[in-house]
């Protein structure tokens, strides 16, 4: 790979990881507020009910993610496939009007000898 790349992907796993991690700290806040309504809850209860409840939080995170990234890349494939016929499509356009006014012009050309 290219040094670029190298550091395009490096930016790109760091960017995950800093994501990744506020959605756990956004949980964990979550986790506690709710905790604070139970104030009946011991201090094990609230532990155990937060821990619980990060663990379910992190795993639809997790779920939406991955439905996202699996989406994504189905779309790109899908927009590839098109970008490559659109492109051989101009291509062949392309070369059809470049041989026709090729043509046209020798024609013309000939025509008035």
């Amino acid at each position: 790979m290219k040094p670029d790349k190298d550091s395009a992907r490096g930016l790109a796993q760091l960017e995950g990881f800093l994501l990744w991690n506020a959605e756990v700290e956004r949980a964990r806040r979550q986790a506690r507020r709710f905790t604070d309504q139970l104030p009946w809850l011991t201090t094990a209860q609230r532990e155990d009910v937060e821990r619980v409840f990060i663990t379910e939080r992190v795993a639809v995170s997790r779920e939406s993610l991955t439905r996202i990234r699996d989406r994504a890349e189905e779309l790109r494939e899908e927009y590839s496939g098109r970008y490559a016929r659109l492109r051989a499509r101009c291509v062949a356009v392309s070369v059809g009007a470049v041989g026709a006014v090729t043509c046209l012009g020798t024609a013309v050309t000939l025509a008035f000898r």
